[in-house]
């Protein structure tokens, strides 16, 4: 009888006691989080980057006015008159076209990677930081709420959390990439050439940046990002929700079936669910991101073109009409529905990859 008591206690306590390897595993949970958004925005980054270069030179105002000379009749040429009558969309689609074949003719094939450093290093970091933050705090959240973790308000303080951890963490390099990519279209408005440009490379702008605005230039446009934080969180709930009901039309989800069916259905559901929750997302949120770009632009004569976020607004509807907080929309769009794609694709393959 004592030995039996004995064992017994003895294996008692040892389903009490932590085991190594399972401590080790739960560590591991949230790296796997990090590496699989990394990933996939390591791969959509270099897949846009022209996509990217176009987007942020529509939602600017360096060239879209048109004038005798100077960096503001750059695009001159993708703005004609006649294209106002046409309507917005047609605007839209027309400007995107004709800018890239001048891109194209006046400054080469490589200025469509023009502030790719800062893009690799922006969106893969960014996206790290979404996904860590956002899959984590799924599971806090629902600890805390005492909800499951597909419930939509999980979902949503989740995303709201990742959102503001990004732009925070991420602001100093959107904004060197913003003024590398305009910084090409001012040199060639110059006539200079290389030679001609305000930034040499990323730790210039940096540099310049410091010496002349201090620390807090780095973060110009961060109010007006945060607003970001609302299409995140618009983004990845609609997507949780897109993917589980595709999920359960295509005959219900199993993370066991490892066939090639089941992979293809995974997929189906989860790019399809990327594609129509940005697409949804973007147009209900996009004005922001044309605020932001104006907020970070080079400053002009020593002050900022825009002197907050109200004033940026207010300057935009006043010159260009409300049409004006939809500049690059189309582009944008181009680019992000099929980066959400990848994204979501290689993060989700890669945490099923990982059991995790």
């Amino acid at each position: 009888m004592e030995v039996t008591t004995t064992q017994s206690r003895v294996k008692g306590m040892s389903s009490d006691i932590p085991r190594p390897e399972l401590a080790q595993q739960k560590a591991v949970q949230p790296l796997v989080h990090l590496v699989a958004g990394a990933s996939g925005g390591l791969v959509t980054s270099i897949l846009t980057s022209p996509l990217d270069v176009l987007k942020t030179r529509l939602q600017s105002d360096l060239y879209r006015i048109p004038s005798a000379s100077g960096a503001h009749a750059l695009h001159a040429e993708a703005t004609p008159a006649v294209v106002g009558r046409l309507g917005a969309p047609l605007r839209h689609v027309r400007e995107t076209a004709q800018i890239f074949g001048l891109i194209h003719r006046t400054e080469g094939w490589r200025a469509f990677f023009r502030g790719l450093g800062p893009s690799l290093s922006g969106i893969v970091s960014a996206t790290a930081v979404k996904f860590y933050v956002y899959g984590n705090c799924k599971t806090l959240g629902a600890r805390l709420l005492n909800r499951q973790e597909d419930a939509a308000v999980v979902h949503a303080q989740a995303a709201v959390a990742a959102g503001i951890a990004t732009c925070t963490a991420t602001n100093p390099i959107w904004l060197v990439k913003t003024r590398l990519q305009l910084d090409a279209s001012r040199a060639q408005a110059a006539g200079g050439g290389a030679a001609a440009r305000r930034y040499k490379n990323s730790l210039d702008c940096v540099r310049q940046v410091l010496q002349q605005e201090g620390v807090r230039g780095l973060y110009r446009g961060l109010g007006a990002s945060y607003f970001g934080a609302a299409e995140t969180a618009l983004n990845l709930v609609i997507y949780e929700q897109l993917k589980s009901f595709s999920l359960e039309a295509l005959g219900g989800a199993r993370t066991e079936d490892a066939t090639t069916w089941g992979e293809v259905k995974h997929w189906i559901s989860t790019s399809g669910a990327a594609g129509a929750a940005k697409l949804v997302a973007t147009l209900a949120t996009y004005p922001y991101e044309v605020i932001t770009t104006r907020l970070r632009q080079p400053m002009e004569n020593g002050a900022p073109r825009y002197v907050g976020l109200v004033h940026c607004v207010r300057s935009i509807t006043a010159g260009e009409g409300w049409s004006g907080l939809y500049g690059g929309l189309t582009p944008h769009l181009m680019r992000s529905i099929p980066a959400s794609i990848v994204t979501m694709s290689v993060y989700e393959f890669v945490l099923r990859w990982a059991g995790a």
